[in-house]
């Protein structure tokens, strides 16, 4: 399941812990809420424990959302997944904001948009 809200001019993409949800739902719902909010900046936030599919679909959401000039951020405390994600985002070329905490990348969101 994917809920949202808007915080401090941040559309906040919290990822909840959905077995069975498929990778390619989620990359279309992650991006979709993302185009719709266009220009407003996103963190996607994921859980302490991350999936490797979990993982995937953000990656395709992200590739699906970097035409748009959209801050993209993810919050997790999951070492393991910033590593990924902050790597397979380098491979890319970049661009991806990856934090440990919500807060943080609400403020530093909010903060880059302004």
């Amino acid at each position: 399941m994917l809920s949202h809200r808007l915080e401090n001019d941040v559309l906040v993409l919290t990822v909840e812990d959905t077995p069975g949800l498929r990778e390619q739902n989620l990359a279309a719902l992650i991006s979709d809420l993302v185009h719709v909010h266009d220009p407003t900046p996103t963190v996607v936030v994921l859980g302490a424990v991350v999936p490797d599919e979990v993982i995937e679909a953000v990656m395709e959401a992200y590739r699906r959302c970097r035409q748009s000039d959209v801050l993209i951020s993810v919050a997790t405390p999951s070492a393991r997944a910033r590593r990924t994600l902050q790597a397979r985002a380098a491979a890319q070329g970049g661009g991806l904001v990856v934090h440990a905490r919500v807060d943080t990348a609400v403020r530093a969101a909010d903060a880059a948009a302004a």
